[in-house]
């Protein structure tokens, strides 16, 4: 699909597209990226998504929680995929960032205040929502996933970085989903 809307759209100077999913269920929204676009991003790259992120939350009225998600959770048990993640939270340390984040933490880590207690150094408050995920493979099948699997609502991928705003094949099915969608058009997000 990327090939088709880079056809009639271009990124915009200096940015970087990636996708987001909008996981929304009756008591919280989760924003899940990159999921489309970069197979295997670089620090730099996951910090710019992290931040462009966390700046699609802020717009829709959620306090950004940013969780740079692994198989990992603060090394254990270690691998070689973990300088990115870890690069990526030093970026954002030196720009000192007005949200949360914290990697590299496990989903469960990041999601579930029962096993957050174990990690009381953590710099999450409360659950992540943003996950920003270390690869497209685990990016897409944890969106396709969620969307079979889980209780909410998916929407998305909505393309960030572009000329314009984007949303690739809208997966919505409900007159909810819709009016979310609808939102989502009018804060200039997706259209």
């Amino acid at each position: 699909t990327m090939r088709e809307v880079r056809q009639v759209l271009d990124p915009k100077d200096g940015q970087l597209p990636f996708g987001i999913h909008l996981m929304i269920g009756k008591n919280y929204t989760t924003f899940l990226a990159d999921t489309t676009v970069n197979e295997r991003p670089g620090a730099e790259d996951l910090a710019r998504i992290a931040k462009e992120t966390a700046a699609v939350a802020r717009r829709l009225g959620h306090e950004p929680r940013v969780a740079f998600l692994s198989y990992s959770t603060f090394g254990n048990p270690p691998g070689r995929w973990l300088e990115p993640i870890r690069d990526a939270v030093a970026i954002l340390d030196a720009e000192k960032q007005p949200f949360e984040y914290e990697g590299d933490i496990a989903p469960d880590a990041a999601l579930n205040p029962t096993v957050m207690k174990n990690y009381p150094f953590s710099r999450l408050s409360g659950p992540a929502n943003v996950l920003v995920m270390p690869g497209l493979q685990s990016a897409n099948l944890s969106a396709k996933l969620l969307r079979e699997l889980g209780g909410g609502s998916m929407i998305g991928p909505i393309l960030v970085g572009m000329e314009k705003p984007v949303q690739v094949a809208p997966m919505v099915s409900t007159a909810s989903e819709l009016v979310t969608l609808a939102v989502l058009a009018a804060s200039g997000i997706a259209r």
